[in-house]
């Protein structure tokens, strides 16, 4: 039994050095969301009021995931150190959760793109014929347009139905140029063809969108898997420290 436990000993203490090594790169893994979700609030909300029909909680709910990975990653690193099995069982359970979560995630987000897609077009197209320069939608669109360089939903024709047109015309947001865009300008559609982006902000970000999707989903999907490695390793460690108790006894 002791020549047992003496050829036990270096696999436990392997296995420990592996568990908190990645529990370490679990926790930055959740500061990371946290800081997304928290940078998504400040600077990302006219764009995700966009995108969704209704005031979305994403940002919450990357903030709230973060939380608990950074606390779960802490507790991980507590539970390999006091090598415990029922903590190590608790957490190889919290990241199959975690795997669950994120695979489904993953999936969703690239099985609905489309659907996404199609909530942008209705809400920006909304938002742009009811434009009143005031409310939030508004300002929402002004901020896309002004970031992306990009002028109405397809082009800067999309602005002659909304209800700002007639007495305004083309929102100054739409200009590539602010010094040398004048509003009587932007009451003219012929001038106004020189003063503004010609490319609509849907083409933007739809094209963005599908750009970027495989790499988003590729990525989702290899922070997922990864966390089986965490799960195999506290498993693995449960179950040897538990049968190494039971030669002692």
């Amino acid at each position: 039994v002791a020549t047992r436990q003496m050829e036990t000993k270096p696999v436990i203490t392997c296995l420990k050095t592996l568990l908190i090594v990645y529990s370490f790169v679990f926790w930055i893994t959740g500061a990371i969301l946290l800081a997304v979700g928290i940078w998504g609030k400040v600077m990302l909300g006219p764009y995700i009021s966009l995108i969704a029909d209704n005031s979305t909680n994403s940002p919450y709910v990357l903030i709230g995931t973060g939380t608990v990975i950074i606390v779960f990653g802490l507790f991980g690193c507590f539970a390999t150190c006091r090598g415990s099995p029922w903590m190590l069982k608790l957490y190889a359970m919290f990241l199959s959760l975690v795997f669950l979560a994120e695979l489904v995630a993953g999936i969703s987000g690239f099985v609905f793109r489309h659907e996404i897609k199609g909530t942008f077009h209705r809400t920006y197209t909304d938002a742009v014929l009811n434009y009143n320069a005031e409310d939030e939608a508004s300002r929402a669109v002004d901020y896309l347009q002004h970031t992306l360089r990009c002028c109405g939903v397809y082009n800067y024709t999309s602005w002659f139905g909304s209800v700002y047109y007639p007495s305004n015309g083309i929102p100054a947001s739409c200009c590539f140029n602010s010094s040398d865009c004048k509003p009587e300008d932007l009451r003219n559609a012929t001038l106004a063809l020189n003063k503004v982006y010609h490319q609509g902000c849907y083409e933007r970000v739809t094209s963005f969108m599908e750009t970027n999707m495989a790499i988003i989903a590729g990525v989702t999907f290899g922070i997922a898997f990864s966390q089986l490695i965490g799960m195999l390793l506290a498993c693995c460690l449960s179950r040897i420290i538990t049968a190494n108790q039971y030669e002692m006894v």
